[in-house]
């Protein structure tokens, strides 16, 4: 084989692979290019999205995440979009309803995309915790496409290169050898980047076929990558409105909330007041009651007291006629039997037995006395109703049923049945609101002679505590109204309306509730349900405040 003929066929086989190594750079960075710019723009419309989602997902506002999603839907070749709350439940989504309907995959490399769309998520998270994500799709195949027709280009470019330089290699090996390093140039250019390049095209022969065919292939890099600048600055301008926006109803949402937080604070401070105001009526409604009690032990603590001064006065007689026997030596005969004669006469024998006696009972009438006007003063102290601590509801029950049993005992029997409970987390002063309103209640339906059982346990995690009465008992349609403000079944005068919707109230939040079961002409059962709270840390923020 003469050189000649190694020369062209060397020349032939370089410029195959130069051939070859120029369309498989320019299809491989075409592919880089335009999955990675795919990938990037994919993610960052994700994580924008997410963003401009956060805020409206944790105030559960669907119409701007309806809105959010037509908006982002605008950018091309967008295919579908979503938002999702914590559980996967979707809050808001558009776009092609085939793309929703699938099940969502999440799609790593484009090159993996066997759907045509290219599937992404952003979680959204505040402090560590996660509150949804979204979820779009981008349609590929427009990018597939032209990169499956740069690739039929390329390879039907190539074969008729090859055959070209099979046949003419003999008579344009020198230029062939010389457009093919142009060719190379280009290449490495538009490897470095550099899009921006046209090859000299001479002549109308396959090799400036292929010059002109490469040149078209830069062209179209180059147009993809101003159409992908231009997507990026459109997107940039699109990121910087939604900010704007974002920021702005951010604000809207600062100044709700301070609204908000004011009128809990105003809300509750008239809760507090009303509260202390229904307990110190209930207060007075038991001060007859307390009276009558107050005044049994008083009256003989007072015939006591009378008693005792006699006595007091009838030793200080026989203490003066004893000092006289040291004084007067010659009439100690006279004044011992004085003395005796006026020992007989009061009876110091009896006076002796009856003095402990005296003291005694005087002793427990004001220990009662005390006890009585503790309980009171206790009840109704306004800083029980905020103070919180670990208290055994039995002793809320037995320290209520002291102030009220003054208001019941004389047409009502009490009947307890307390088991033993846990310790539980509360307001003990709150509490015993609640049970002295069901008490009243329940002593106002018993018209005549009653009973009123009283009954508390604990069972899986809860505490039940119920008041029973034999009374007139509560009609269907009054049950339905009876937590209402201001709703009393009882005559004009005899009651706020408040009471029950005031314990209502306290036990809702202690995370309890208040269940009634009443016939009328039978009687009622209130039961009231509360949670065991073993700490602090799980009592509303609201209870504890």
């Amino acid at each position: 084989m003469s050189l000649r003929i190694k020369t062209i066929l060397g020349v032939a086989l370089i410029e195959a692979l130069l051939l070859i190594l120029l369309v498989s750079m320019t299809l491989n960075y075409l592919k880089t290019t335009n999955y990675s710019s795919l990938a990037k723009r994919a993610t960052t419309t994700a994580e924008l999205f997410s963003t401009t989602t956060k805020d409206a997902i944790l105030s559960y506002d669907l119409a701007s995440l309806e809105s959010f999603v037509s908006e982002v839907l605008k950018n091309p070749d967008l295919s579908y979009a979503r938002v999702l709350g914590p559980d996967g439940e979707v809050f808001a989504s558009g776009g092609d309803p085939e793309g929703l309907d699938k099940d969502f995959i999440d799609d790593k490399n484009v090159e993996m995309v066997d759907d045509g769309i290219f599937d992404t998520h952003s979680i959204i998270e505040e402090g560590g915790v996660i509150y949804g994500q979204v979820e779009i799709g981008i349609d590929i195949t427009g990018i597939l496409n032209t990169i499956e027709e740069a690739e039929q280009r390329s390879i039907f470019i190539a074969g008729i290169e090859m055959l070209l330089v099979a046949l003419f290699s003999f008579a344009l090996g020198t230029y062939l050898t010389k457009q093919l390093k142009v060719l190379m140039k280009a290449t490495k250019s538009i490897a470095d980047g550099t899009l921006d390049i046209n090859i000299p095209v001479s002549g109308k022969d396959e090799l400036a076929a292929v010059s002109s065919a490469f040149n078209l292939m830069a062209k179209n890099l180059h147009e993809a990558s101003e159409r992908r600048d231009l997507i990026e600055a459109e997107l940039k301008e699109f990121n910087q409105k939604l900010e704007e926006i974002v920021q702005k109803r951010t604000q809207v949402i600062i100044d709700k909330n301070q609204q908000l937080e004011t009128a809990n604070k105003n809300i509750k401070e008239t809760q507090t007041k009303l509260m202390q105001s229904e307990k110190m009526a209930s207060v007075g409604l038991l001060a007859a009651g307390v009276a009558h009690e107050i005044n049994n032990p008083m009256s003989f603590i007072i015939s006591n007291i009378d008693i005792l001064e006699e006595y007091s006065e009838q030793f200080l007689t026989l203490i003066t006629l004893y000092k006289k026997i040291s004084l007067e030596a010659d009439d100690k005969e006279k004044l011992l039997k004085q003395i005796e004669a006026f020992e007989n006469e009061i009876d110091l024998d009896f006076i002796q037995q009856d003095l402990p006696s005296l003291i005694k009972d005087t002793k427990e009438g004001t220990g009662r006395v005390k006890e009585i006007v503790q309980g009171l003063k206790d009840f109704s102290h306004a800083d029980q109703e905020t103070s919180h601590s670990y208290s055994d509801l039995n002793d809320c029950i037995n320290s209520t049923l002291k102030v009220v049993n003054n208001e019941l005992k004389y047409h009502c029997d009490i009947k307890t049945n307390l088991e033993k409970l846990p310790n539980t987390y509360c307001a003990p002063g709150q509490i015993k609101q609640v049970i002295l309103n069901l008490l009243i209640n329940a002593g106002h339906a018993i018209k005549e002679k009653g009973v009123i059982e009283i009954n508390s346990q604990h069972l899986d995690g809860y505490i039940k505590i119920s008041v029973k009465d034999n009374g007139c008992g509560i009609s269907e349609e009054q049950i339905d109204k009876l937590f209402d403000p201001f709703y009393t079944t009882k005559p004009l005068g005899k009651g706020t309306g408040l009471g029950l919707a005031i314990s209502y109230g306290i036990i809702e939040e202690h995370k309890g509730m208040i269940d009634i079961e009443s016939k009328q002409g039978i009687g009622s059962t209130f039961t009231i349900t509360l949670p065991v709270i073993k700490e602090e840390s799980q009592m509303p923020a609201s209870s504890k405040a």
